[in-house]
This record gives structure tokens, C-alpha cells and sequence, in this order.
């Protein structure tokens, strides 16, 4: 199973290996009863932070819109922020959240990429192979993937690329010119799951289905860490 890495290297070498697995893609079944989500965010600090920093993460469970649970979870984060390798900040607070929560979900929306990755095994990826749930990525903007936007119509989908491989694809709302990334499942370790993906979305394949734009359970796991503290909820200030 996979695990949270304490230096860069080591992280490096297990997303090169998490990328490398090649599971079975996930199929979504007929009705997926409960739909989870999770979120963290932290206090105000100067320039990148650094381990040892107060975060908060907020993780939600809901089935047909109805919220059946909700935690928060507080604790120091184990590094500075440093682009692709996010799982060292975030990665062991967004776990406890999700395992803190009284309902497993049958699928994890998380704000991040999983596929859309240089190693192919970003943090949403990495929390479905630690957590063994599918995980949906889901971000405002693709990491290193690159795709035409869809039309301007509400559920208007296209594909998002690394090297010829979707590894997502990017929904449209159908309110102007914002467009949202959505990423596929992650799944990369015997029983793997996750969305730009654990397998678990971003999509466009038939591992893992595309996400709504705003998830609203993942609104729900956003408003639990937000009222941990109120300054670092206007970090995610994106909708998703």
C-alpha cells in the first residue's frame, strides 16, 4: 500500500513507481450512493510555508445531494508548498480527514490533479492508492495536460493530453468562458483508484466518468476546513 514520503526524492520515486502501475481501468456502477469529497487549507504564511505550519483539512460525504457526514481535522503540515510534489504538504492531513469520516464513500472528489502529472501520479492519484478508494481529480486549471476547450454549453466535455494519453478532460458550465479541468481517477496500486484519476475521474475514458464542475459534496468537505479558519478558506476561492 502506498504511503506519505517524508523528503522530495522519496516522493519522487514513489510517484515514479505509482505511475508506472497500469490497474484496471474503474467502471463507475449503475448508482454511486455515496460521493465524498476533501479539502485542506492553512493558515496565512509567508511565501511557500514550511513544515510545521497549522493546516486544515474538511472531508464530506453525501448521497443525492443529502450531506450524510461531515469532519474537520486539524494538525502541522510536513512541508512547503512545491509544485508537483504536493503530497508532502497536504497528502497525511486530507487522509486523516477522509479515514476520520463515520461513512466510507464509494468515490473520492479531491482538489487535485492525479494522471495530469510529470510522473503521472499526482496527489489525488496518490490519496486513492493510500486511502484503496477510486478518487476523482478536480482543479481549476490542468498541470502539464493540454486540450482545446469544450463548446460553451453546460456539460460540454474535451479531452485533456499528456504524450497522447487523456489524462482528463476539461467541463464546461455553460456561464461564459470559464472552463474547469477535470481529471481522471487514480488508481495505481493493486486495487487503484482516482480521477485525473485514482481511478476515479478526470475522464473521458472508460476508467473513470467525467465530473460535474461544482461537486457539490466537494463544497461540502471546502466549507468544513474553511471554518477552521476563516483566512485560509479564501485560498480556494475558485468554484469548482
Amino acid at each position: 500500500m502506498a504511503t506519505w514520503p517524508a523528503t522530495a526524492h522519496e516522493l519522487t520515486q514513489l510517484q515514479q513507481a505509482l505511475g508506472e502501475l497500469t490497474p484496471e481501468h474503474w467502471q463507475p456502477p449503475t448508482t454511486v450512493l455515496r460521493i465524498g469529497a476533501c479539502f485542506v487549507c492553512f493558515e496565512r504564511v509567508h511565501g511557500a510555508g514550511a513544515a510545521g505550519d497549522r493546516g486544515f483539512a474538511g472531508a464530506a460525504v453525501t448521497s443525492r445531494r443529502r450531506l450524510l457526514a461531515g469532519v474537520s481535522v486539524s494538525g502541522p503540515t510536513g512541508g512547503p508548498y512545491r509544485p508537483t510534489l504536493l503530497a508532502l504538504r497536504e497528502g497525511p492531513l486530507l487522509e486523516q480527514a477522509v479515514r476520520a469520516l463515520p461513512i466510507t464513500p464509494e468515490v473520492l472528489v479531491v482538489n487535485a490533479t492525479g494522471r495530469d502529472h510529470p510522473r503521472r501520479a499526482g496527489l489525488a492519484l496518490h490519496l486513492g492508492a493510500v486511502l484503496g478508494l477510486p478518487t476523482v481529480g478536480v482543479t481549476t486549471r490542468p498541470l502539464v495536460a493540454e486540450g482545446a476547450w469544450p463548446a460553451d454549453q453546460r456539460g460540454a466535455t474535451a479531452p485533456l493530453l499528456v504524450g497522447g494519453e487523456v489524462v482528463g478532460c476539461w467541463v464546461g458550465p455553460g456561464r461564459g468562458p470559464s472552463r474547469w479541468p477535470c481529471m481522471p481517477l487514480g488508481r495505481p496500486t493493486p486495487r487503484p483508484r482516482s480521477r485525473s484519476c485514482w481511478p476515479r475521474p478526470v475522464v473521458h475514458e472508460p476508467q473513470s466518468p467525467c465530473a460535474a464542475p461544482a461537486p457539490w459534496p466537494e463544497r461540502g468537505g471546502h466549507t468544513r476546513a474553511e471554518r477552521c479558519d476563516t483566512r485560509a478558506g479564501r485560498l480556494f476561492a475558485a468554484r469548482l
